[in-house]
């Protein structure tokens, strides 16, 4: 009786807390599933539950459909024209036979100009209808003396190549011409024949063999006057001569070229020490324009693999030549167009060859912008019209020929940078 009554005793308590015990339990756990519950909904919410059919297709279309290939723009050039005394007429000519408001263009007339030349040359610039509302036409009115035997004419076609750079950096090409030169193409043509090159080529006439310009020209020194002087004058022979340089190798060709926008930042920016190099030791080289850039671009391996071994000009050379061409006339009409050259030089101011080119070559009329796609308005070429549009004529045709030539020889690697 006594250990029945002490179980009776202790059998309430223990129920009691038996359920108090499941009824913890049964709330830690619903807690618990509550809590994970809601943790799990959160992971899964930041998916979205399903996607619609537009939405799936939209993502399969720029998956599998990538949008095609944008048409690579039609190349720009940035040309220098350059003149010295009694340079304006002729300066002027070639700068409106060039013409194209794709392109970019500075002129020079040089120190030796009369004030009153030059200052008729920015007044026509500034005047101009044209010029004026397209805005790619600027003149270097700070003139800098230049003389073709010494190392200022480098220094000004580089200053000129700055200028384009800093004027604008949407163009391809750098073309350097004399106001003794002229097109023998329109600038329809010249667009049309470049959209399809590598737009990484540089037109440069080049070669190592010196042969006679090894004593004449690479071993003597001078100095030249327009370095210092405003007045121009023939250059200073220094004693004694030097012996070829052995850290690179020296090459000449034509002072005229067609340079690519890469090649041109190159030269200026000079991101090592070679172009700042060479241009100190062509500062006392004799005649530095035929030899400045062909020793640059074949001693760097980047930009030698580039060069096309032509200045895309015809020239009548002496042989072996002298310090200037022969002058070019109407008689040489023929031969001219059978190079397939897109310029010829040099000429006479107002020569008839001149006139002969205009009619039969640029269809150009009254002194007049050379036509194109781009013509519009009345007079003909008065207003800009659609800069993408071309119209190539025989002279494309002709360029073409002569540039894929030239083309197929440098990618075989024949006559580059040797």
């Amino acid at each position: 009786m006594g250990s029945q009554n002490m179980e009776k005793k202790w059998l309430f308590p223990l129920v009691i807390s038996s359920l108090i015990c499941v009824f913890l339990l049964a709330t830690c756990l619903n807690m618990g599933l509550v809590s994970s519950l809601h943790t799990i909904n959160s992971f899964f919410s930041i998916f979205p539950l399903r996607v619609s059919v537009n939405q799936t297709t939209s993502i399969d279309q720029k998956l599998i459909y990538p949008p095609p290939p944008s048409k690579p723009q039609l190349p720009r050039f940035a040309y220098l024209v350059s003149g010295s005394k009694g340079d304006l007429d002729k300066l002027w000519r070639t700068l409106k036979a060039l013409y194209h408001p794709r392109n970019q263009y500075v002129v020079h007339l040089d120190l030796e100009s009369p004030a009153e030349e030059r200052m008729e040359l920015a007044s026509r610039v500034e005047k101009d209808p044209m010029f004026a509302k397209v805005g790619n036409v600027l003149m270097i009115t700070k003139a800098n003396m230049v003389t073709y035997k010494g190392p200022t004419m480098v220094a000004n076609t580089l200053h000129a190549c700055a200028i384009l750079l800093k004027r604008s950096k949407d163009w391809d090409w750098f073309i350097n011409l004399s106001a003794s030169d002229y097109p023998l193409i329109t600038q329809d043509d010249l667009i049309h024949t470049f959209s399809t090159l590598n737009r990484d080529l540089n037109f440069i006439e080049h070669t190592s063999s010196l042969g006679w310009k090894e004593d004449k020209r690479a071993m003597p020194l001078i100095i030249d006057p327009g370095l210092y002087k405003s007045t121009k004058s023939d250059i200073f022979w220094v004693q004694p001569s030097r012996s070829l340089p052995t850290a690179f190798k020296l090459f000449t060709g034509s002072a005229w070229m067609v340079l690519s926008h890469s090649f041109v930042e190159y030269c200026v920016w000079g991101w090592d020490n070679l172009p700042r190099s060479l241009l100190m030791y062509y500062t006392n080289f004799v005649s530095s324009p035929e030899g400045y850039f062909q020793t640059v671009i074949c001693n760097v391996p980047e930009y030698a693999r580039t060069a096309v071994n032509h200045d895309l000009h015809y020239i009548a050379w002496d042989v072996p030549p002298r310090q200037h061409p022969h002058t070019l006339n109407i008689n040489d009409t023929g031969r001219m167009i059978a190079s397939n050259a897109a310029f010829a030089r040099k000429f006479k101011q107002d020569d008839p060859a001149l006139d002969r080119i205009d009619q039969d070559l640029l269809h150009r009329e009254n002194v007049n912008f050379t036509p194109g796609g781009w013509c519009s308005g009345k007079p003909r070429c008065s207003e800009v019209g659609d800069l993408n549009k071309l119209q190539p004529g025989p002279g494309a045709e002709r360029l073409r020929r002569l540039v894929a030539k030239l083309a197929l020889a440098a990618n075989m690697g024949e006559n580059q940078c040797k």
